[in-house]
């Protein structure tokens, strides 16, 4: 079964190409105009993959991803043609896994959808993940893939508690920025400026003190050990 791709753009020549090269290349492309449709459709039907357009009339793609992020585990990936670093990053901050500024090369937007798809291949429940990392007030069930701290829970999206898994997997490591990247979203192409906004996010729900996330400057991020908490970066 070929994947299925939601693309939303109120833009019909932008819908028609992307359409027709993620069709060409073997995935089932469904493609509506507006935020409104965008939202409905999710709510009755499940995709692979959302290609969101940010400026769109009526509801947005901002909006459209505020809706939809915590109800859907699929990659969403904004296209806009929004390009400074704030906009990016605000992008980002809402939850969006990529972020391709138009104009952009149809070829290097199926990479990055296909690089997204892989990346959800590979971490799709073939392999249970069983038990609980414990470390100091946080505790990951790496079974329902679900956190708490100071026994309450934490609302995390998938994309934060996949982070959240990685660094407790190697707490007492320090990570650069592009291992982490590598590793949990399973690409090498992308913006690396989506690490740092992902452990914000993190520090933001479950480490406001920052006692278990560290920044190593220079070198990357490090999740430290119980026996740690006393040492400063």
């Amino acid at each position: 079964m070929s994947d299925r791709i939601l693309v939303v753009d109120d833009d019909a020549s932008i819908r028609l190409l992307v359409s027709d090269v993620l069709t060409d290349r073997g995935h089932t492309a469904t493609a509506v105009s507006s935020g409104e449709e965008a939202v409905r459709r999710l709510e009755a039907e499940s995709f692979d993959l959302i290609l969101l357009d940010i400026m769109m009339k009526g509801m947005d793609g901002l909006e459209v991803c505020r809706q939809v992020r915590d109800k859907v585990e699929c990659p969403i990936l904004f296209l806009s043609a929004k390009d400074s670093a704030q906009d990016i990053v605000a992008g980002l901050g809402l939850g969006a896994d990529d972020y391709l500024t138009k104009p952009f090369e149809l070829e290097v937007l199926a990479a990055r959808v296909e690089a997204h798809l892989r990346r959800q291949l590979r971490s799709a429940p073939s392999s249970p993940r069983r038990g609980c990392i414990r470390i100091g007030e946080i505790c990951l069930d790496t079974e329902n893939m679900s956190a708490t701290h100071t026994g309450e829970p934490v609302a995390l999206s998938t994309r934060e508690l996949e982070l959240l898994s990685y660094l407790m997997s190697h707490a007492g490591q320090t990570l650069s920025r592009e291992r982490i990247y590598r590793d949990v979203w399973k690409t090498e192409y992308g913006d690396l400026s989506t690490v740092a906004i992902n452990i914000k996010n993190l520090r933001l729900k479950l480490d406001p003190e920052w006692r278990y996330i560290k920044t190593v400057w220079g070198q990357g991020y490090r999740f430290v050990t119980q026996s740690g908490f006393a040492e400063e970066d």
